[in-house]
């Protein structure tokens, strides 16, 4: 190679060193430039560019009668969430007081979390602990009034508006991002539930609210409104407590459980939220929206109850409370409020409908209950389960197991007689409740007769010869005094009148005269009309114990069905209950023992002379019943009993009323004469009750 070509070669190299090297300097320059010199501002930049993290909220699975009508469901609603952006913080303030005033405007509601009132300045906690607990997560001084604490977070949260009121509303959000994270990543939630109308604007005028995402919601609907309310429960918004066990599966404000099924069954109904990716612009607009993750709705839950039925005896239910309160039934008002009533099905132990009165609206509760309708809630206290949750004595419904207790042990026959004549000789010599000055006692009875015109005398007579431990022994099988486990919370164990419940409870004997009132359903005995019912279905199925049981089926979002034993399982753990608390088995009792119990039970409702015959006289089908009226202590106040079942020969289903205060047991059957006609769609001819059949207080019967 010649010298002046190796010169120009080695040329052409420097060049290209130099130029490489020019180019990696000038490279390093703008990475210095990058990261050093304007890193932090490119860093914040490039983070309100990254896209944002978003959570699609699953649908709660539906809960549906038997039939399949939609009792529990969602719809889509919007909701209007806030990101963080990089807009100066009195822009912040000025944009949430204006979609505030917007949602108002609209009548649509914000969430406000915010722990402190004002007018007067007030904490909303209970306790002083509390209200120190909060002070520190938010570093306000122990010893700050509620009004210092006011200004120590609108001094944090640079709020220069002026007027208070407005001060507190853009308070409560700033609040809410603090407890919730917001963050350019990490929205929060504004509104849920929105009208289209707000919707529309806060689209039409997202220029002025930078941030705000309208995000679509499932929005819990009741269809049949207060249908059911104690049987299915509401849902709310989960509290700080629930909320820190459950940081894994909830967010801040996710609806949860409260009562009924909606609590039982929370953990099945509740479904896995998804994930949606949103851009975002610096100035806050969205460029870009898309799914990243699909949210799965919950499980769907089908129950045994039929809507049609259930609707029907929470009328009959209502309209017999009314007739007694108005004096209709007897000629005399009582001051009655209360009741509940019960259709189960004899062979399974299925809840065909379950009612309490008074009821409530439960979908107030998820879509935020007004102030004023809670209160009026929390003031008529009278809204729970009173099915499940409050045990009453029995009356003369116990006669039955208070019967099959002496057949049983032999003590007494089918054809033995007792006489009632007038008061009881042995004990606080007791009457019958048809003792009057001029009407002596009901005469020579065997044990059907004395259900049928339940003859207290007899009854206390069975008492004497075998002895309150033996009629316990009778009920307990019965499952009176043990938990029915049906699917609820809240149930009540109830008592049984015995020496053991003595002794233990009031460390005293017992005494004659205390199992003359046991055995009349009186003295401590107090069960559930739940539990009654469950005694009711042994007697119509020959014995058979049965599963209660309000569940028919949970199936998934791919409609693959849950078994029962899982079902149980999981129940059982959310109730605290073991199967072995409302086990039941079979009663093997003499076919004599059941049909004379039956048989006097027939007299109740179809021969002339029975407690409840007057009533169901026009029936076009023989049916068994039983009526009890329960004195409570308090004067002038005795609850009515209705228990039976029917048809008589083929039994399908129990039927068990109570109401509180009602007079007598013969004035709450109407109720169940209506719900019978309605189950089996029956047209009788209505009834004028003839309320001279019997006389107006019927104590016991």
């Amino acid at each position: 190679m010649k010298p002046r070509e190796n010169r120009n070669e080695r040329i052409r190299y420097n060049v290209l060193t130099i130029f490489i090297l020019l180019i990696g300097i000038i490279l390093l320059a703008q990475l210095f430039n990058l990261q050093i010199i304007h890193g932090k501002e490119y860093r914040e930049t490039s983070n309100t560019r990254l896209t944002r993290e978003s959570t699609v909220k699953a649908a709660r699975g539906n809960i549906t009668d038997c039939t399949g009508n939609k009792l529990v469901t969602t719809q889509m609603g919007f909701s209007l969430e806030l990101y963080k952006t990089k807009i100066d913080t009195q822009i912040l303030n000025k944009t949430i007081l204006s979609l505030i005033k917007l949602l108002e405007k609209n009548k649509d509601t914000y969430i406000d979390n915010l722990p402190i009132t004002i007018k007067p300045y007030k904490f909303k906690q209970k306790t002083q602990e509390e209200q120190k607990k909060w002070k520190k997560e938010m570093a306000i001084d122990e010893n700050a009034t509620a009004e210092e604490a006011f200004q120590k977070l609108k001094e944090k949260y640079d709020i220069q508006e002026e007027n208070v009121e407005n001060a507190r509303k853009i308070m409560a959000v700033r609040y809410e991002a603090t407890i919730e994270g917001f963050s350019n990543i990490k929205p929060i939630t504004i509104s849920r539930d929105i009208s289209r109308k707000s919707a529309n604007q806060v689209r039409e005028q997202s220029d002025k609210f930078p941030g705000t995402s309208l995000v679509t919601e499932p929005v819990i609907e009741y269809p049949y409104k207060s249908l059911a309310s104690h049987l299915l429960g509401y849902v709310g918004k989960i509290n700080q407590e629930e909320y820190q066990a459950k940081k894994d599966t909830y967010k801040m404000n996710d609806l949860i459980g409260r009562e009924g099924i909606q609590y039982t069954l929370e953990e099945y109904l509740k479904g896995k939220d998804g994930i949606r990716q949103i851009d975002m612009a610096v100035d806050g607009t969205i460029t870009e929206e898309y799914i990243s993750k699909e949210a799965t709705a919950g499980n769907n839950v089908t129950l045994t109850i039929d809507a049609n039925l259930q609707k029907k005896v929470e009328e009959a239910l209502e309209k017999n409370i009314k007739k007694i309160a108005s004096g209709e039934t007897d000629g005399k008002k009582h001051n009655t409020k209360e009741g509940a009533a019960i259709v189960m099905n004899v062979k399974t132990g299925d809840v065909l409908a379950m009612a309490s009165y008074p009821s409530y609206e439960p979908e107030l509760f998820a879509k935020g209950i007004s102030s004023s309708k809670l209160k009026e809630y929390e003031k008529d206290s009278n809204t729970y389960n009173r099915a499940i949750s409050s045990a009453y004595a029995p009356g003369s419904t116990f006669k039955m197991a208070v019967a099959t207790a002496a057949l049983e042990t032999g003590t007494f026959t089918t054809s033995t007689l007792v006489t009632d004549n007038g008061p009881y000789p042995r004990g606080h010599h007791p009457v019958c409740w048809i003792y009057t000055d001029h009407h002596y006692g009901h005469g020579a009875l065997n044990i059907s007769n004395a259900i049928k015109h339940s003859c207290n005398i007899f009854f206390y007579e069975i008492g004497y010869k075998i002895g309150i431990d033996k009629i316990a022994e009778y009920a307990y099988q019965y499952g009176l005094g043990k938990k029915t486990g049906i699917e609820l919370a809240g149930e009540s164990v109830g008592i049984v009148a015995s020496t053991k419940y003595k002794q233990e409870t009031y460390h005293e004997e017992w005494q004659l005269g205390e199992t003359l009132s046991a055995a009349i359903g009186q003295s401590y005995n107090s069960f559930t009309p739940i539990q009654m019912a469950r005694y009711i279905c042994m007697i119509a199925n020959g014995g058979k114990a049965v599963d209660v049981s309000v569940i028919k089926a949970i199936t998934d979002s791919d409609g693959n069905a849950i078994s029962k034993e899982e079902i149980n399982k999981k129940v059982n753990e959310k109730l605290g209950m073991k199967e072995e608390d409302s086990k039941v088995e079979n009663l093997k009792l003499k076919s004599e023992t059941l049909e004379a119990i039956k048989k006097g039970m027939k007299g109740v409702t179809s021969e002339a002379g029975g407690t409840a015959y007057y009533v169901f006289s026009d029936l076009d089908m023989v049916i068994a019943g039983k009526t009890g009226s329960a004195e409570t202590g308090e004067k002038d106040k005795v609850n009515g009993w209705y228990t039976g079942f029917a048809p008589y020969n083929n039994p399908e289903i129990a039927v068990v009323v109570f109401i509180e205060n009602a007079g007598s047991g013969g004035n709450v059957a109407g109720a169940a004469k209506e719900i019978m006609q309605e189950y089996f769609g029956m047209n009788a001819k209505k009834v004028n009750e003839d309320v001279t059949a019997i006389p107006s207080v019927q104590v016991n019967n």
